[in-house]
């Protein structure tokens, strides 16, 4: 950081294993890429291509490129994933990956229907290929699922070998984990979390409110995803108490007054 401050939170580091952003890439280009990156590198974890924006993108070995010089992990959102699977082309998107060097993937079924067995077992064949992470949730509006089975699912997806599971709520964060409005459904969020590890579990989180429930919530180390880039360091500063809405959160009760 640029200047000493006390009372601040402890911020995990990179390479973060807790605590981590992943940023929605939607679009980028090569140029915007470097200077997103330029400023916001330190605070990114994580870089997901969004839904199959990864095949209609010009020059993307370039582009891929350009992440990797800062040795941050790309993946392709998992609706391409799902593109795949629905041609039956499984085995060419694992030759996809590879020869794009990706070593992250995304296993979702929020836009097709499959066994959630089958879903377990894809899991599994590609935990051999690199780091997987799960996505739980519909992208649906009008299927909703009872905690229970949210429970449920991310146990069996954790299980299978998913390092992380994504609580889906969408690029505009009004399904799944949210209502239409964009408002957090807390029981469910907090039924969650009396099963699943916080550390598991990658939120999706592209509005400011929704980020800030779960600083409060769960603290500044909190997996925040489908953030966008222009918003990273925004929520690095929210994270750490730099920003109005967390300004008195982990000051000394004492001298906060």
């Amino acid at each position: 950081m640029n200047f000493k401050l006390t009372q601040m939170p402890e911020r995990f580091v990179k390479p973060r294993v807790s605590g981590i952003t992943m940023v929605m890439d939607k679009g980028l280009s090569v140029e915007e890429t470097r200077n997103f990156l330029s400023i916001s590198h330190p605070h990114i974890d994580i870089v997901k291509l969004g839904f199959g924006t990864s095949f209609v993108t010009p020059v993307l070995k370039e582009k891929l490129d350009v992440y990797r010089s800062y040795n941050i992990p790309i993946y392709f959102g998992g609706t391409l994933f799902e593109a795949f699977l629905i041609r039956n082309l499984f085995d060419e998107y694992l030759a996809v990956c590879k020869e794009y060097g990706i070593s992250y993937m995304e296993v979702s079924d929020g836009s097709i229907t499959i066994p959630h067995s089958e879903k377990c077992g894809y899991i599994e064949k590609m935990t051999h290929h690199g780091t997987v992470l799960s996505e739980v949730g519909s992208k649906d509006a009008e299927h909703i699922i009872p905690p229970y089975k949210w429970i449920e699912l991310m146990r069996a997806e954790l299980s299978a070998g998913a390092t992380y599971v994504i609580a889906e709520a969408r690029e505009a964060g009004n399904v799944g984990i949210y209502r239409g409005s964009g408002e957090v459904r807390e029981g469910l969020v907090q039924e969650i979390l009396t099963q699943i590890p916080q550390e598991k579990i990658l939120w999706e989180a592209p509005q400011k409110s929704q980020q800030l429930y779960f600083i409060e919530l769960i603290g500044c180390n909190v997996n925040l995803g489908n953030i966008a880039p222009t918003e990273v360091i925004p929520l690095e500063a929210m994270r750490v108490g730099l920003r109005g809405d967390t300004f008195h959160l982990f000051l000394d009760k004492k001298m906060a007054k």
